[in-house]
């Protein structure tokens, strides 16, 4: 099945090809693409990779080019032929397998399942007819860390991108063109939306056109629109500046006139605070640089930033892999904040950021697991952006909540929970806590005791009465298992902050909720189940099913479980390792059902059904390899780390196993290719098996950490000993603290399990 859908795409993708080659008279011949600018490290950063397979499980990635963190993400905005999508591809605006282009736009979220941004977009034209899209072949694609380019045979016409943070710089060669023209639809947004509320403005004097829109999107869609603003300027004079439509669907239509192997380079500056301050960031960031000056700053802040980490190993494949994966956890958040410390907060108006950057596109549900951990380790400054942003959406929200999946400039609703709660508690263990801790503290509280209209728990009222959310209470019985699992861990993050804050009683308090977990384990089945309000669980329980099979059955079986199987939610109790362990029984028969729950693992890479055994592609199960170790097992944790990172990696398109969502799945490739692993929510990693020879991390307070794997080998998966500073390390945790303290850790491997 999988294969016969990649055939489907991939023939679809020749026929629109040849499509265009034979109707339009163009033929699709390979030009001579630019080189990429790469340095000691970019140059393993491979943008493809996550870019394209099975649709729905594919890593939702781009190739656009940005700067780490930035707000700026320019990139091409893919589609099939005549500007269609026909399927639900991928959520970032571009999928690999599409065969024509509609233009260049100036951002997106990264690896998630949501469709944002994509404002602005930029379409060279030859003559009068801006075409739909515009044929492309991956023969004429390049892309490396701050930069995409691709020929357009149909145009005849080199388009190339680089970026600032919030200003993106495009550069156009058209080849022999004798009417040039660049076309910025104003209205642009992603699939089929068209924004709102479009003006625009040219001054023929300066050359500098300025506009706006409000944005819809799966997730701007849901707080009414986010209001967002540019500035453009180009390098050649305009010849003529045609405005057309309403601000229902508006367009600019930039004449350039006869354009010979020459370019035009055209500047946007990115705002969602004003107009002016979309010039205000162009002119700081742009001014007196070309495009070529621009990406080579921006190639030298990804070096800066990859370097953080030097890794050592002779294996290509590895080295691309890792950095790559490096790469893509530093798109998002993004950086909302204009040069003059202005930024758009979730009461629509504009605030200052004072001493830090305001940040947004919070995959937090994802990242609090793998990502934001990574952040405590090489980019606090980051991670304190993050949480000083959250307490002033807690404050401007006016619903005293704190945002479970925060977009633009409002709340979102997305996934469940209160994940920031793992992220504000681990963030605050780990010694991190200049921000106002009080605010989101009353917040987290607020969130697990009452009901609020909008980004608070699901059925949170049934879950403190019951001590679980029953299935037949709840809307269709939607996702009650997993409410209640994540509530518990959720709960047990307050617990833990409030013990350090000194708060003893609400410590205890929320000790006990978060064992509420318990309540939906079925002794005889040994498995999380729904449970209706009268206690009995229901009778529709069949492990193997996943959420995804509901969606075509007549009868439901897994509706209770998010995204997921029984099987997937059934190692969840993070915050409660040792407890979880005990409901199974005995630590020989949890080892044996997460055993054969890993070895149920789909056949495949990104398939098309992942199943409903081990699947590293989506949050909820992520973590299983390494609970072994709490079963008195780290041999099996060791052997199916390695597994993973051997088996569910790749520098193919379809190079993750399910979406990065932030990345999340390519922060758990940087950790346990290091060796250890963040039990999120805690101040400890846990120990793995490196598939690295050594790394030097340079962490966020300068000192530096050393990691060794001595006799590492694809067979020596197994760990004799790991020592930190010579001293060893009985447990299978490392602790944050000894971490930060940088030295020398030192794993010695082995090819029989110890």
């Amino acid at each position: 099945m999988i294969k016969l859908i990649r055939i489907f795409v991939s023939l679809f993708v020749a026929f629109e090809t040849v499509f265009t080659a034979t109707f339009s008279g163009v033929q699709l011949k390979s030009v001579e693409m630019p080189e990429t600018v790469t340095e000691q490290y970019t140059q393993y950063v491979d943008p493809f990779i996550g870019t394209g397979g099975i649709p729905w499980v594919c890593a939702m990635l781009s190739p656009a080019a940005t700067t780490p963190f930035g707000m700026v993400r320019l990139g091409p905005d893919t589609c099939f032929v005549g500007g269609g999508y026909l399927l639900k591809t991928n959520t970032s605006g571009y999928y690999y397998e599409h065969g024509h282009i509609k233009g260049f736009s100036h951002s997106r979220l990264s690896g998630t399942g949501a469709e944002d941004y994509s404002m602005f977009r930029v379409t060279p034209v030859a003559g009068n007819n801006k075409p739909a899209a515009m044929a492309y072949s991956h023969d004429d694609e390049v892309a490396s860390a701050g930069y995409y380019a691709v020929y357009l045979p149909t145009v005849g016409c080199l388009a190339e991108m680089t970026s600032t943070v919030h200003t993106g710089v495009h550069r156009y060669t058209f080849k022999n063109s004798s009417d040039s023209h660049l076309y910025i639809d104003v209205t642009s947004s992603t699939g089929d939306r068209v924004a709102a509320k479009a003006f625009a403005d040219y001054d023929e004097e300066t050359g500098i056109i300025t506009g706006g829109c409000l944005l819809p999107g799966q997730f701007a869609g849901r707080y009414d629109g986010l209001p967002t603003y540019f500035a453009a300027v180009a390098d050649r004079k305009i010849v003529s500046c045609d405005i057309t439509g309403d601000e229902n669907g508006m367009g600019i239509d930039l004449n350039f006139g006869s354009i010979k192997d020459e370019s035009v380079e055209l500047k946007i500056g990115i705002s969602f605070v004003s107009a002016e301050n979309a010039l205000l960031n162009l002119k700081t960031e742009t001014d007196g640089l070309d495009f070529d000056s621009v990406r080579e700053k921006a190639v030298e802040e990804w070096e800066n930033k990859l370097s953080l980490i030097k890794i050592s190993t002779a294996d290509y494949e590895t080295k691309k892999i890792f950095y790559t994966a490096l790469y893509h956890t530093m798109i998002m958040p993004s950086d909302f904040t204009d040069v003059n410390g202005e930024y758009l907060g979730f009461d629509k108006k504009a605030h200052i950021a004072e001493g830090y950057t305001y940040r947004t596109d919070m995959s937090l549900w994802d990242t609090v697991r793998t990502t934001n951990p990574l952040y405590t380790l090489i980019a606090q400054d980051v991670q304190l952006d993050c949480l000083k942003s959250l307490v002033e959406m807690t404050k401007q929200g006016g619903l005293n909540v704190v945002p479970r999946w925060p977009q633009g400039a409002g709340y979102t609703g997305s996934m469940f929970g209160d994940s920031a709660n793992i992220m504000i508690a681990e963030s605050y263990l780990k010694g991190i806590r200049d921000f106002d801790v009080n605010t989101l503290y009353e917040a987290m509280k607020n969130t697990s005791e009452n009901a609020v209209n909008k980004d608070g728990r699901n059925c949170i009222d049934m879950y403190n009465e019951y001590g679980y959310v029953p299935y037949d209470l709840a809307p269709s019985g939607d996702e009650s298992v997993s409410f209640t699992i994540e509530y518990s861990w959720e709960d047990a993050a307050i617990a833990a902050l409030a013990a350090e804050l000194g708060n003893t009683a609400d410590a205890e308090k929320y000790t006990a909720k978060s064992m509420y977990y318990k309540n939906t384990f079925n002794p005889k089945t040994k498995y999380f189940q729904a449970r209706n309000a009268d206690g009995s669980f229901v009778w529709n329980f069949a492990p193997g099913m996943t959420s995804f099979y509901d969606m075509v059955m007549i009868k439901k079986f897994a509706d209770c479980y998010a995204e997921g199987s029984a099987r997937q939610w059934r190692w969840n109790a993070l915050h409660d390792i040792d407890g979880m362990i005990e409901l199974f029984g005995s630590k020989e028969y949890f080892v044996s059902e997460l055993d054969d729950f890993m070895k149920d693992a789909s056949l495949t890479r990104a398939a098309i059904d992942p199943g409903a055994g081990f699947w590293i592609g989506n949050q909820h199960d992520i973590h299983t390899p390494y609970l072994f170790n709490n079963a008195g097992r780290p041999d099996l944790t060791q052997k199916w780390v390695r597994w993973t990172l051997a088996n569910r990696f790749s520098t193919d398109i379809d190079g993750l196993d399910g979406n990065d969502d932030g990345g999340t799945i390519s922060a758990w490739y940087v950790f346990s290719s290091m060796g250890f692993y963040p039990l999120a929510g805690t101040d400890k990693y846990w120990l793995g098996s490196p598939n690295l020879n050594g790394a030097e991390v340079t962490l966020s307070n300068g000192k530096v950490l050393k990691i060794k794997a001595e006799n590492q080998s694809d067979k020596n998966v197994y760990v004799s000993t790991v020592t930190l500073n010579g001293k060893k390390l009985d447990g299978f945790y490392v602790t944050h603290e000894q971490l930060m303290n940088g030295g020398e850790l030192v794993f010695t491997m082995s090819s029989k399990a110890v």
